[in-house]
């Protein structure tokens, strides 16, 4: 039996899946393919093979490679803004939103199933779909700390966001470095580091309704 097939067979027959079930475990299937071997690579022949399905049953739900790719990357595109958004509706403590932020990132990158591969590292970043969604993760978190910028500062949208790209950027890209680096330093420090720097950055940008005069950076 295969990694991600399905499962129970009666009287020697396996036994029909719901549609839902069915399609998690396709792109169950998809995923380690696609990771493993990069979407030019992997073929649809080999994706039914690890999911234990025929090949008509995968084209039934998905009509073609390119659309079960598209389907993986909004699973995990809207996974992680999910997370990021949730930090920021998680506490009203600041500081302990930009820890949330920064583990959203970490967090993703450091998961078993390796699925930044298909966000951050894609062979097809080139094609117009994959790019728009790719394009989304990164606006979708700067949206989210946006709403909490403007709402908790009193800074206009253009200054809110970019502060909340400058934190996105930095969350992201010290992820991605981290991993690509070995993880030389241990998860929660690194974190922790990272969390550091980006608060010592906004937290000098004062809350509606208090000021910090002469505080290096601050808009007036």
């Amino acid at each position: 039996m295969t990694a991600a097939s399905g499962g129970a067979q009666t009287a020697g027959r396996p036994t029909r899946l719901p549609r839902s079930a069915r399609r998690k475990q396709l792109l169950a299937a998809a995923q380690q393919i696609f990771v493993a071997q990069g979407y030019h690579a992997a073929a649809m022949d080999e994706i039914a093979e690890q999911a234990g399905v025929s090949k008509p049953v995968l084209y039934q739900h998905f009509p073609g490679k390119l659309e079960l790719y598209l389907a993986l990357l909004d699973t995990h595109c809207d996974a992680i803004i999910a997370k990021v958004r949730g930090a920021m509706l998680a506490t009203p403590d600041n500081k302990e939103r930009v820890k949330g932020a920064v583990r959203a990132y970490f967090d993703f990158m450091d998961h078993e199933s390796e699925a930044f591969r298909l966000v951050f590292e894609s062979d097809l970043r080139n094609d117009p779909q994959v790019r728009e969604r790719v394009e989304r993760v990164e606006q979708g978190c700067i949206a989210a700390i946006t709403d909490t910028v403007v709402s908790d500062t009193g800074q206009n949208q253009a200054n809110a966001e970019l502060l909340a790209s400058g934190l996105v950027g930095a969350a992201g890209q010290a992820a991605q470095y981290w991993l690509a680096s070995g993880r030389q330093t241990p998860k929660a420090e690194a974190e922790a580091l990272v969390a550091a720097l980006i608060w010592r950055g906004i937290a000098s940008f004062p809350l509606q309704g208090e000021s910090s005069p002469g505080t290096p950076g601050e808009i007036g």
